[in-house]
């Protein structure tokens, strides 16, 4: 069997198939009863097997008939949807577009450029969600999210826009106190502002030379924003691990000032996602457009 036969006679079977009948499916292909019936029998010849059960009333699939359908009824629905997914990107973006982002990067990023979506599709709404948890799309009903480092739920489709690392930080005030530390293992005598998502509090692991160094932590604050890191960082309460989307600001205009460079960086993506198979509206595909132009 040639490649290029490969789909013939498939668009036709399923129609069959899904019409019960060949005059049905004809009908609905724009074909005569006779032509569908010669390229059903061309494909059976081709695969080397019945697909069908034919009595002058009624139509049945085979076995094997019933095994290739499901195949070949996934082939047609992927072909339709790569069709709709190409026309709808042509359709101008308008509606509403529910969206969800982790509180840290809505806040550090998303407040300025959202406006600027908004002068540029002025016919799309935006019903924004900031927060740490992270949402059912489905169930919640929205169209996208953004999430960041490794994804867990694999029915999403992800699309990466930015690139970040991971920081650890103080304010000069506390360093001039505390002292500054010179390798990973001085941190367990600090006061630590540890974010309680992660997997562990206790814990902070470093990289050197490809190996792997892990410090029990003194955690003074555990918390599950950020924003709230950031903030007690500020304030001289401890040494913190950000990303370092949070603070670049304070550490470019010395309110922060970022320890053991000397070690490699934890980095992550931050990441588009929205529900697996669903197809890709102009609004979603106009956002996810517009933060990898931003961004990427």
């Amino acid at each position: 069997m040639t490649k290029n036969k490969l789909l013939d006679g498939i668009v036709t079977f399923v129609q069959v198939v899904e019409s019960n009948s060949f005059s049905n499916a004809a009908e609905k292909l724009g074909h005569s009863a006779s032509y569908i019936s010669k390229e059903v029998n061309k494909l059976e010849e081709r695969l080397g097997t019945r697909l069908l059960n034919r009595t002058t009333r009624n139509l049945s699939l085979t076995d094997e008939g019933k095994t290739y359908y499901q195949r070949c009824r996934q082939i047609v629905i992927d072909a339709e949807d790569a069709e709709t997914a190409i026309n709808r990107q042509q359709e101008h973006p308008r509606g509403l577009l529910k969206l969800s982002a982790p509180y840290s990067f809505g806040m550090a990023h998303l407040t300025d450029a959202l406006p600027d979506f908004l002068l540029q599709y002025p016919d799309v709404q935006l019903e924004v969600e900031f927060n740490e948890r992270l949402v059912d799309l489905v169930a919640e009903g929205f169209d996208m999210a953004i999430r960041i480092g490794k994804l867990k739920d694999s029915n999403l489709i992800a699309r990466k826009f930015m690139q970040s690392k991971g920081v650890v930080v103080a304010s000069p005030e506390y360093l001039k106190i505390h002292g500054k530390p010179q390798e990973p293992q001085a941190i367990s005598e600090h006061q630590c502002i540890s974010f309680s998502l992660h997997n562990s509090t206790t814990q902070w692991e470093f990289t050197h030379n490809s190996q792997l160094i892990s410090v029990s932590v003194n955690s003074r604050v555990i918390c599950n924003s950020a924003e709230l890191e950031l903030a007690m960082a500020l304030k001289g309460i401890g040494i913190a691990r950000l990303p370092y989307f949070c603070c670049e600001r304070q550490i470019e205009s010395g309110k922060l000032v970022e320890l053991l460079d000397d070690y490699e960086k934890r980095e992550f993506g931050i990441y588009a996602v929205y529900p697996h198979r669903q197809l890709l509206s102009p609004k979603v595909n106009a956002m996810i457009n517009f933060l990898a132009d931003r961004f990427g």
